[in-house]
């Protein structure tokens, strides 16, 4: 099995926030599916699927960012699985708006909802896939939880999209093809 988890905070004010937009991409994969995500297991809402012969668990947990790795932990314990089974879908100021990055592991790099997963799993050691929120203007905790602007939202909507495909596309075809495909080149590294 496979879980798949976006990382976001729960409630109405942060919907449509910069840092909910791993809770963004779990949602378009789930209507191109014709599945619901909305049982509560865990501390997180859920739903499964098939990819194949793949089963693939939709994971959002609903604790605040800072604390999404209590409910990823639940998760990997009671199926018997490991952070080599994990796919956390996250923001990333360090990327250009609308930037895919997949990437086999790494350090938190800031991220409070990283942080969370690598203190409860004891590693760092899982795949993400990153999407670019560009850098910045002001204070990090004011940019993630604000809106994206009418500028933006188009091309975050795309960015949404495509990290739905490349979700599924790793699914089928495993990470370094999709590596391959979907990350991007970023005038920011």
């Amino acid at each position: 099995m496979l879980v798949i988890a976006g990382l976001g905070n729960p409630g109405k004010e942060y919907q449509k926030t910069r840092h909910n937009v791993g809770f963004m991409v779990i949602d378009a994969l789930a209507k191109d599916l014709g599945i619901k995500v909305d049982e509560k297991e865990f501390g997180a809402k859920i739903g499964f699927f098939r990819e194949g012969q793949q089963k693939i668990l939709l994971v959002k947990p609903q604790e605040f960012m800072n604390r999404s790795g209590a409910a990823i932990g639940a998760i990997l314990h009671f199926y018997k699985l490991t952070p080599a089974d994990l796919l956390v879908v996250l923001d990333d100021f360090n990327l250009e708006l609308g930037g895919l990055r997949l990437k086999p592991r790494g350090s938190a790099g800031g991220h409070n909802g990283l942080q969370s997963i690598i203190d409860c799993l004891g590693t760092s050691d899982f795949k993400r896939l990153r999407l670019g929120l560009g850098a910045p203007v002001k204070d990090h905790a004011d940019y993630v939880l604000a809106d994206f602007s009418k500028s933006e939202k188009k091309e975050i909507d795309e960015s949404v999209v495509k990290a739905a495909e490349a979700v599924l596309f790793f699914a089928q075809h495993g990470l370094e093809k999709t590596m391959s495909r979907y990350n991007a080149t970023d005038k920011n590294e």
